[in-house]
């Protein structure tokens, strides 16, 4: 579906931070609702949205075990 959604987790990137989950998390949004820039009546429910699924990106990252990596959670903030 969002085919120019980096992987993010290690071993394809072992330096994420906030900016690449918002980045994906802002994409992935973006493409579900059909917005590229939401109108004023709905950026509220478009940002809430946004913050969820990159807490939940965050959660997922944080608890992924990687075969052959040296620990669970490997990804950074």
């Amino acid at each position: 579906m969002c085919r120019s959604i980096k992987t993010l987790r290690p071993p394809q990137m072992d330096d994420v931070g906030d900016d690449d989950i918002r980045a994906a998390a802002l994409q992935y949004v973006r493409k579900v609702s059909g917005f590229q820039h939401p109108a004023a009546h709905n950026r509220e429910v478009f940002d809430q949205a946004v913050a969820s699924v990159a807490d939940s990106t965050r959660q997922l990252l944080d608890d992924l075990v990687v075969r052959g990596s040296a620990s669970r959670g490997s990804a950074k903030t």
